[in-house]
C-alpha cells in the first residue's frame, strides 16, 4: 500500500500549522496568508516527491531547518512591546531634573523597580548617567541557601564577559547589604512571553548563556537557579549575561554547604532537576545543565511555554509526574543512578512511555531539539556540559 494512502489529513494539516508557525517566526513581517501559502506549498511537494513516510517526514524537518536557520532582519517597531528606560516624571514644582526618590549610601534618586522574595531592586541614575540596579537585600528572610555574602563574594570570583558585573557593595543599617550591578533592560523571559526575538536572537542568547556557564562551571561554582529570567541584556541582540548568584555554591567557600551535604531546595519550580527531587545531596554542575536544557526547550518551542509543569503551587510530585510523563518514567537501566537516590522508591508511579521528541517538540529546529534532548537527560553523568553544548551543531547554524 502507498504511503500516502496511511497518511490522514489530520497529520497533514498539523504539519502545514507547523510550517506556518515556523515561517512567520522566521519573518516578523509575513502576513498569515503569505506563511500559510509557503507552509501549504513545502508541505504538497513533500507529498508529492516523497518515496515514503521518513522521506516526508524529513522533508517538512529539511524545510523548518532550513527557514529557522535564515537570519532575518530584526528589531522592534513597536515601543509598546520594549521596557522603558525612563524615570519618573518630577512632581509639579520640583526642582529638579528627577524627583528625589530613596537614596541608598551614594545613590540618590533610586526608585522601586522591583520585588523579589529576599531582596529589593532599584532603578538608580547615578551623576555620570549611567543607570544602576541596587539590590537591597531582606536580612530576616536571607535563610539557607540564600546567602548574599557568599553571592558577592562568587559574584566577583566569576568576574568575564557573560556574567553580570558586580559594581560594588555596601552595608546598610539593620544589617542590610547592598549589591550593585548595571541595570539591563530585559530579561529572557519577558522577551519570550513576549515572543520579542527571533531565532537567530535566541540561538545568540543560548549561547552566551553556556559560555557563562562554561565559565563558572569551571571555577568550580555550580549556579542552582538557572532559568530564562536569570538571563539579563540590554537589548535583544545581545550580550545576554547569567545573573542571580543568591543561591550559588562553590566548594570551601565558607558560606557553602559540605560537598555532599548540599542543600536539595534549588532551583525554581519547572527547572528543577530530577535528582534533587529525589533528595540527592552530592549533585554537581550536571544541576545546571538539566535548567539549562529547559531553557533551550522553552526558548525554541512554538509559544514559549515552560517543557516542565510543576502545577500551580510549584509541587515536587507535579513536577515529577510532568517529568515521567514527557520523557518517560524511568528504571535502573535508564537512569542507573536511581540506587543512590535517597528517596527513589518512597513512592510508586505510572510507567509512562517516553514520548518522542518529535512530539515534545514540534516544529523547532532538528538542531535544537536534539541539544535539548541531549541536555534533558534522567543520569546526569549523560548531559552535555557546557563547553559540549557550545560545540553543538545548533550553534553553529548560519
Amino acid at each position: 500500500m502507498d504511503w500516502r494512502n496511511e497518511l490522514g489529513f489530520t497529520e497533514r494539516l498539523r504539519v502545514i500549522q507547523s510550517l506556518t508557525t515556523v515561517y512567520q517566526q522566521a519573518s516578523s513581517s509575513a502576513a498569515f496568508a503569505e506563511a500559510q501559502a509557503e507552509a501549504r506549498r513545502y508541505e504538497n511537494e513533500a507529498y508529492n516527491e516523497a518515496n515514503s513516510k521518513d522521506e516526508y517526514d524529513r522533508m517538512c524537518q529539511q524545510a523548518i531547518d532550513v527557514a529557522l536557520a535564515t537570519k532575518p532582519v530584526a528589531g522592534f517597531t513597536s515601543s509598546s512591546d520594549e521596557v522603558q528606560d525612563v524615570f519618573p516624571d518630577p512632581e509639579p514644582g520640583c526642582s529638579s531634573e528627577f524627583p528625589v526618590g530613596e537614596t541608598f549610601g551614594r545613590y540618590r534618586s533610586c526608585f522601586h523597580h522591583f520585588d523579589g522574595l529576599h531582596s529589593t531592586i532599584y532603578k538608580s541614575k547615578a551623576e555620570d548617567d549611567t543607570v544602576r540596579a541596587v539590590k537591597i537585600t531582606i536580612p530576616h528572610l536571607m535563610t539557607a541557601p540564600h546567602d548574599v555574602q557568599r553571592e558577592a563574594r562568587l559574584l566577583r570570583e566569576a568576574a568575564s564577559p557573560h556574567v553580570i558585573s558586580l559594581v560594588e557593595t555596601f552595608n546598610l543599617d539593620g544589617g542590610r547589604l547592598a549589591l550593585v550591578f548595571p541595570f539591563l533592560r530585559y530579561d529572557f523571559a519577558h522577551l519570550l512571553q513576549r515572543d520579542m526575538v527571533t531565532a537567530s536572537q535566541t540561538r545568540s542568547i543560548l549561547r552566551d548563556m553556556f559560555q557563562a556557564l562554561s565559565h563558572i562551571h569551571t571555577l568550580g561554582i555550580i549556579h542552582r537557579d538557572i532559568k530564562p529570567s536569570n538571563i539579563l541584556m540590554d537589548s535583544p541582540d545581545g550580550p545576554a549575561y547569567l545573573a542571580d548568584f543568591g543561591i550559588s555554591w562553590k566548594d570551601g567557600d565558607p558560606g557553602s554547604e559540605p560537598r555532599d551535604q548540599k542543600i536539595t531546595d534549588v532551583g525554581t519550580s519547572s527547572y528543577r532537576a530530577p535528582e534533587v527531587l529525589f533528595g540527592y545531596k552530592a549533585y554537581g554542575t550536571a544541576l545546571d545543565l538539566w535548567a539549562a536544557g529547559c531553557v533551550v526547550a522553552e526558548a525554541i518551542a512554538v509559544g514559549h511555554g515552560e517543557l516542565f509543569d510543576s502545577g500551580p503551587v510549584g509541587s515536587d510530585l507535579s513536577l515529577i509526574h510532568s517529568i515521567f510523563k514527557t520523557l518517560g518514567t524511568p528504571d535502573e537501566h535508564t537512569w542507573p543512578d536511581v540506587h543512590v537516590l535517597p528517596d527513589w522508591g518512597k513512592v510508586e508511579f505510572y510507567t509512562f512511555p517516553a514520548q518522542s521528541w518529535d512530539n515534545i517538540l514540534p516544529a523547532v529546529s532538528s538542531n535544537g531539539r536534539d541539544l535539548a534532548r541531549r541536555l534533558l537527560c534522567y543520569q546526569s553523568s549523560e548531559r552535555l556540559s557546557a563547553d559540549e553544548a557550545l560545540r553543538h551543531p545548533y550553534f553553529s547554524t548560519s
